[in-house]
């Protein structure tokens, strides 16, 4: 690729034949812009220039992979990927040819390996409740969470009547502290459900997430988990696991001891990575200032890591007499930190965001050992695609998103320095500690205002809100939490084995303190939480072109990814929001009213599909708000509610409203068989159940129905109905509007 930049083509002559017709004025500026945009154009793609687009391109065939309607064929991906990258060698002495088959193979090969991964989990999903299933096998993961803790059992045997899919792995509530531990055999009796499918038309697939674990199916313990003998040995993963497992709840008991409340979580969040016992005041008010990136370990945790223990190890052997003159302590100080960032890799859980973060800091070290300067670019690029191969399915998950584009964004801002801020070497010793103090504080200010705005429209589109005041939260908090609270968790970590960690951990809980009051002042400032509504995948991925042409093009053409943020904000602001939606179970029914509020009317008890759908209208009300249902007027055979036009939503619960319904609504929701000679517009048990949860949109022709998951659409965590027995119904009285394909969509809760 070195020799690409002194053979393009000269764009600039071109852009004069073309301008010479023109007149003069113009014929001059058009020759001149050409030119400019020429040599920008010559610039961005000078050697080495063209690494970081690499793991772009792998990641767009790894989307295009999700967003296939059926399962590609893995031969044909792999076949595509092969002679793609044939291709692109073949192509090595021409420049423009070259770089376009490289990005052509890089975008193959992500999606052959999503393919291929998709392949490798495949495993049974369970299609329908069972609701007494006896359950044995080992335990595999253990989760502490507010109310409830939460098990993963790897099945041994399963058995229950209706069970005609036996799952390999099951994710399992039970009563709080009654979790076993990892590695533990068991058995029990347990409700199964089928993986939770989306609770909208675009909003997270948990069914997706739950696949690529290797879940075949959620629910609850509902009598006593036995812990027995197990009749086979577990396996050495599994008992890899149980000693990690063991090691973090030695470290968690010990901080919790030390450290009680939410600052004894957050502090063991910090450290093992288990962030589910932080209460949701706490937690929400982490989210709504802009500090809930402190739960998730990643490159600010694993930098202050490895910083630290390089500092000490190198100052320490540079106080020994000589001995920093006859051997390099600066590379036995990289080693120390490598295997420091590594024991803190596998004991905080190995997240996407610390395995993105100790793939860079261990570069930077090897860096070191080999006496090399890293390259910032490559060397997330290296670490985007090191992630990308070992887990594909990230790739559509918030974590990644954001800590990636965090970091993107701080590595283009830092390339481009702080202007007027550069250290001093002149002045007395109070002006050079002033200075300092200006350009550190000025440094996080910069950084927090960066990683914010980089992040904001993934927070935006997974979680559908903004934090208005993160600068000021992160300004006051992170100084705490760089210079005391991660060194002094360091601390106790080393000290523990001695038996001198306790007051370390207390002193640990005394800075979390001060972040968790920063955390709650923030949240109550007035408009500290700033809601936004749903909008589509189309959006993102045009605000997110336009991050990357911002960041990783150093010419003015860079400008570009400006001008695509800012079209992808309108696009945010001309989002339809539905005029209604309907649950995948039919348990709750939301009508969008004459006040543009939606009422929503519960049929059930769950509440989840209502918090979701409340966060994605940009609703401050509760999904246990009792005046949600107000704008529907209820009898014993069913409910009306009126749409801004007026016209009537009916819910038919029995089949005596049908008398009026089809006389006076536009449309019925009917829990019941309507007449055949309904005149209205008629959506029955069988829509939702096989199309999911539906979105309806007015339009001048009648209703758009948009299902979460649209008929046609058969992937192995979404899987078509059984064609035997089963038949696709339409609504009655009106033709059914063409589905529109729903938007991936992710968010952490997964409640």
């Amino acid at each position: 690729m070195r020799g690409r930049a002194a053979t393009w083509p000269e764009w600039g002559r071109t852009a004069r034949r073309r301008a010479a017709s023109w007149p003069d004025g113009l014929s001059d500026f058009s020759r001149t812009a050409g030119e400019q945009v020429a040599r920008w154009a010559r610039a961005e793609v000078a050697p080495g220039r063209l690494m970081p687009w690499l793991p772009v391109a792998f990641g767009f065939g790894i989307a295009l992979y999700f967003s296939a309607e059926r399962e590609p064929a893995w031969w044909a991906a792999v076949v595509l990927a092969l002679a793609s990258t044939v291709t692109a060698l073949l192509c090595r002495q021409r420049p423009i040819a070259f770089v376009l088959a490289l990005g052509v193979a890089a975008a193959a090969i992500g999606f052959s390996t999503a393919t291929v991964k998709s392949v490798l989990v495949s495993h049974p999903i369970l299609r329908t409740t069972v609701m007494s299933v006896s359950i044995t096998g080992f335990v595999e993961q253990q989760e502490e969470r507010d109310r409830t803790d939460r098990i993963v059992v790897r099945v041994q045997t399963i058995d229950g009547d209706r069970l005609d899919i036996k799952p390999e792995r099951v994710r399992v509530s039970v009563r709080k502290g009654m979790a076993p531990d990892v590695g533990a055999f068991v058995s029990m009796k347990a409700r199964l459900n089928p993986p939770l499918a989306r609770l909208r038309p675009g909003s997270y697939d948990f069914a997706r997430d739950l696949y690529f674990q290797g879940i075949g199916a959620i629910g609850f313990a509902t009598g006593a988990i036995t812990v027995e003998a197990p009749p086979a040995p577990s396996g050495l993963w599994l008992r890899y696991a149980s000693v990690i497992a063991g090691i973090r709840d030695a470290v968690d008991r010990r901080i919790r001891a030390s450290a009680a409340g939410d600052n004894g979580s957050i502090a063991s969040a910090l450290i093992t990575g288990r962030r589910d016992a932080i209460t949701t005041p706490v937690n929400d008010a982490m989210y709504i200032s802009s500090l809930a990136h402190v739960l998730s370990i990643s490159g600010y945790h694993m930098a202050v890591v490895a910083g630290v223990v390089f500092f000490v190890v190198r100052a320490g052997l540079a106080l020994i007499p000589g001995f920093a003159l006859r051997h390099p302590i600066k590379k036995w100080a990289a080693i120390a930190a490598l295997f420091a960032t590594t024991f803190y890799l596998l004991l905080s859980g190995a997240e996407v965001a610390t395995q993105r973060s100790f793939y860079m800091t261990a570069i930077v070290l090897l860096g070191v050992l080999v006496d090399r300067a890293t390259l910032t670019f490559r060397t997330l690029a290296v670490s985007a695609l090191a992630v990308l191969l070992l887990a594909p399915e990230a790739v559509v998950h918030p974590s990644f998103q954001m800590s990636f584009a965090a970091t993107l964004a701080l590595i283009a801002g830092y390339q481009h320095g702080l202007p007027g801020l550069k250290a001093k070497a002149d002045g007395s010793i109070a002006a050079r500690i002033a200075h300092w103090g200006v350009r550190e504080i000025a440094s996080l200010l910069f950084a927090s205002l960066l990683a914010g705005l980089a992040t904001t429209p993934y927070a935006a589109f997974h979680f559908h809100r903004l934090a208005p005041y993160g600068v000021i939260a992160n300004l006051l908090a992170m100084p705490i939490v760089s210079a005391w609270v991660m060194p002094a968790g360091m601390l106790a970590l080393v000290a523990m084995p001695f038996g001198f960690d306790a007051p370390l951990w207390h002193l640990m809980g005394l800075g979390l303190d001060w972040m968790i009051m920063v955390a709650m002042w923030v949240a109550s400032l007035p408009g500290s939480v700033g809601r936004i509504a749903a909008f589509g995948t189309g959006t993102l991925l045009v605000c997110t072109a336009g991050l990357l042409i911002t960041c990783l093009l150093r010419t003015p053409l860079r400008w570009a990814g400006v001008a695509l943020i800012l079209a992808s904000c309108v696009m945010i602001a001309l989002t339809p929001k539905p005029d209604i939606l309907i649950g995948g179970d039919g348990e709750a029914v939301a009508v969008r009213g004459p006040d543009g509020t939606l009422a929503i009317k519960k049929i059930g008890s769950d509440p989840f599909a209502v918090r979701e759908w409340l966060a994605g209208d940009a609703d401050a009300r509760l999904a246990t708000d009792t005046t949600l249902a107000d704008g529907f007027a209820c009898d014993p055979a069913g409910c009306v509610a009126k749409l801004p036009n007026r016209s009537l939503v009916a819910i038919a619960q029995t089949a005596e409203a049908f008398a009026d319904d089809c006389r006076r609504a536009a449309l019925i929701i009917a829990l019941r068989q309507p007449p055949a000679d309904c005149a209205a517009f008629v959506l029955t048990r069988p829509s939702w159940r096989e199309g999911g949860a539906l979105a309806l949109y007015r339009r001048p022709q009648g209703f758009e129905i948009v299902a979460a998951r649209p008929a046609g659409l058969d992937r192995p965590w979404a899987l078509a109905p059984a064609a035997a027995g089963e038949r696709r119904s339409k609504p009655i009285g009106a033709p059914t509007l063409p589905d529109a394909t729903p938007r991936p969509e992710d968010f952490e809760d997964d409640d």
